[in-house]
């Protein structure tokens, strides 16, 4: 195999598949990225088993072939090379060099033939979104995805389809997540729960574009998604996901509209008397017009009052503060409303149509603090 690239093409090929290299495997081979030049592309792949990722880079073949190259080592070569263009030739014995400018590299691969393909995954059932959308709405659920392995269905995210809707959801037991999205066109209905990893490394690929769609197409075991000569497939989490609508209830006693900004603000300024590992609750003492909220911990005590406008009930409630700023981190409006029952009862941050929700569960406080 013989084929020359410029140098910036490379690099971003193997920055994009090497999300998929394993950090532990016992086989070998999946420890290697595949450059595959055996058709009339360059391919570049890395599977773990669990998760796969293929991509497409401009080059120039001037003998075909195959060859599967040491992730580590070889990305570790491409980043230092000097910016121009790249030759990677091999021999029966897959010995491989790789030259550029006056730097040559000698090492020695493994057979192609070896590695572990991407899954065939049939395309009957697909669903089109723009990469902007789902880059923004992974942004705006992963990060209350549980990441411990006990419960594998909280490490996913649902994504429930239902005729013109997406609505993708995340838990970890002390709060849920929730966007909806209109779809361009109507669905046949579908539940897939889509590990985290998978979504969190196609979030750190997609560039982003408005204008540029991704195509997932999906069956009972795996999901693809295809964009920018891209293409990622997964497995599926196996198991039906929590029931979330019996979660979700739209009864309250005190709501409240609030400015984000200075409530985040706040509750961020309010975590300086935290220690990493201590659990102070932030307390919210909800009155007529004001909120006050404060937070005692052995270094010291915090208290400040932001106006709100309120319906309802006053309220003294404790949140885990933590929960509280990753929620109020990925709203974009500048107004927010809050939903409160009683000082045990979840805590409700959704818009009017519901097209977000953030349930935060609340935690038990001493009230002399």
């Amino acid at each position: 195999m013989k084929l020359t690239c410029s140098k910036t093409n490379l690099l971003k090929g193997v920055n994009i598949v090497s999300k998929a290299v394993p950090t532990r495997t016992s086989m070998a081979i999946l420890e290697c990225i595949l450059i595959d030049a055996s058709s009339d592309e360059i391919k570049l792949t890395a599977n773990d088993m669990e998760l796969g990722i293929e991509t497409i880079i401009d080059g120039v073949i001037e003998e075909r072939g195959i060859i599967a190259l040491d992730a580590k080592i070889f990305s570790e070569i491409v980043r230092k090379l000097p910016d121009n263009e790249v030759t990677i030739q091999t021999d029966a014995s897959f010995k491989t060099v790789i030259t550029c400018e006056k730097s040559k590299f000698n090492i020695i691969g493994k057979s192609g033939e070896d590695f572990s393909y991407l899954p065939n995954i049939e395309k009957n059932d697909k669903l089109t979104i723009s990469q902007f959308t789902l880059k923004d709405v992974i942004r705006q659920t992963i990060f209350s995805i549980s990441d411990n392995d006990n419960n594998k269905l909280m490490t996913g995210e649902l994504f429930d389809i239902h005729e013109n809707e997406l609505k993708v959801v995340s838990l970890d037991g002390h709060r849920i997540s929730i966007r909806k999205i209109e779809l361009k066109q109507s669905y046949p209905s579908k539940k897939l729960v889509v590990p985290g990893k998978t979504l969190q490394e196609i979030s750190k690929i997609l560039t982003g574009g408005t204008e540029d769609d991704i195509n997932i197409y999906y069956t009972n075991n795996h999901i693809l998604f295809e964009f920018d000569k891209t293409v990622v497939v997964s497995r599926l989490i196996e198991g039906e996901y929590f029931k979330i609508d019996q979660m979700l209830s739209s009864d309250y006693e005190t709501k409240f509209k609030i400015n984000k900004r200075e409530l985040l603000s706040s509750i961020d300024r309010a975590t300086l008397l935290v220690k990493e590992g201590d659990k102070k609750p932030i307390i919210m003492n909800v009155l007529d017009d004001n909120i006050e909220l404060k937070i005692n911990s052995f270094i010291g005590s915090m208290n400040e009052n932001i106006d709100i406008t309120k319906e309802g009930k006053d309220i003294m409630i404790g949140f885990n503060p933590k929960f509280f700023i990753d929620a109020l981190r990925v709203i974009d409006e500048e107004e927010i409303t809050l939903y409160m029952v009683n000082p045990k009862a979840p805590c409700f941050i959704k818009d009017e149509k519901e097209s977000y929700i953030y349930l935060i569960l609340p935690v038990n406080f001493n009230a002399a603090n």
